[in-house]
């Protein structure tokens, strides 16, 4: 089968930073779906394992996570589908990616793919969405009420972001007044189509502009990237009680500023149940069917914006040199081989 792959951490410029190659198609173990990949999408999760993973020349390591196919063939303990299905999936870190024509995958994990999307904007889904939803519903428990959080408003930042831009859509269909952040004209238009009620710039004070806008507090924060100067700008402006989730901060953070106030914080990463074998594993498969649900519904909407083209190394290697960049407004995908 066709596949794509990296030996070293090389600069994205560099042909060998990901390149073309054959290897044999993989058999299913006792849980899985051999699914025949016809979309996927590129986050910057799998820059991350470019430049920290490495395959050798007998094996080239495949990336990729999001991904939209066809089921060829399932493992013997298989329940959930049958070949034929279509589906959608994040995958996981620790087995072959979806940067492959085939790739096997713990059905557990995987959804129906929506019926009113094609393969390439289902594929733009399963990363975010899953990482959004576990962040908001069993993290966060937005949907719980708190007589502590009388408000029910919630605080995005980096709106534009991937996570983010899901994050907007279910906050919002949960009934949540939803402020996001956003620093340039093209950002502000994304999230405020995408349902924020309100946008505020992230590189001016958050607490004044948010207070400007008549909050004196916000009851839940949620951030996939906090700078040490909104860290301290949050911690005047979050509701006494209230709950701050966290998704990718490399800095140290000082939770010294939240204690007065009992702020509660709660870390989603969206591989934990899958890498873990958790006993509610399983949670993933129906946190994506009720996803394709929502876009069935026309609750909610992929956010691919830009098709590269055919999966194949140098559309791929585009694809990670634009997320790189670091001015992406919503997902990149590719489809077919």
């Amino acid at each position: 089968m066709k596949a794509i792959g990296h030996v070293e951490n090389l600069p994205i410029g560099d042909e060998r930073s990901l390149f073309d190659f054959e290897c044999p198609v993989p058999e299913p173990g006792e849980r899985d779906l051999l699914v025949r990949v016809e979309a996927v999408a590129v986050n910057p999760r799998d820059v991350k394992s470019r430049k920290a993973l490495r395959g050798t020349p007998e094996q080239p390591l495949i990336i990729g996570y999001d991904a939209s196919g066809i089921v060829e063939k399932v493992g013997r303990g298989v329940t959930l589908f049958q070949p034929g299905d279509a589906v959608f999936y994040a995958g996981v870190l620790d087995r072959p990616g979806s940067n492959a024509q085939f790739q096997l995958v713990d059905e557990r994990i995987v959804g129906r793919k929506p019926a009113t999307l094609d393969h390439a904007m289902s594929a733009s889904l399963p990363l975010t969405s899953l990482t959004a939803y576990e962040m908001l519903f069993d993290r966060l428990e937005v949907d719980v009420p708190r007589p502590a959080l009388p408000g029910r408003s919630i605080l995005i930042l980096g709106g534009a972001g991937g996570v983010p831009s899901m994050a907007i859509q279910l906050a919002r269909e949960a009934g949540l007044t939803v402020l996001a952040t956003a620093s340039r004209p093209e950002s502000e238009a994304w999230v405020r189509d995408l349902g924020a009620h309100h946008v505020v710039d992230h590189s001016q004070p958050l607490d004044t502009q948010i207070r400007a806008l008549g909050f004196e507090t916000v009851d839940y924060v949620f951030s996939s990237h906090t700078s040490a100067k909104a860290w301290a700008e949050i911690s005047r402006i979050i509701t006494p009680q209230g709950r701050f989730g966290l998704i990718d901060d490399p800095d140290p953070l000082d939770l010294r500023p939240y204690k007065s106030k009992s702020v509660s914080f709660h870390w989603e990463a969206m591989f934990t149940r899958p890498m873990q074998g958790t006993p509610d594993m399983v949670r993933q498969h129906e946190i994506l069917n009720e996803i394709a649900r929502m876009v069935d519904a026309g609750e909610i909407r992929a956010t691919s914006t830009r098709n590269l083209g055919a999966i194949n190394a140098a559309n791929l290697r585009a694809a990670h040199a634009s997320i790189e960049g670091g001015h992406t407004i919503g997902k990149i995908v590719l489809s077919g081989f």
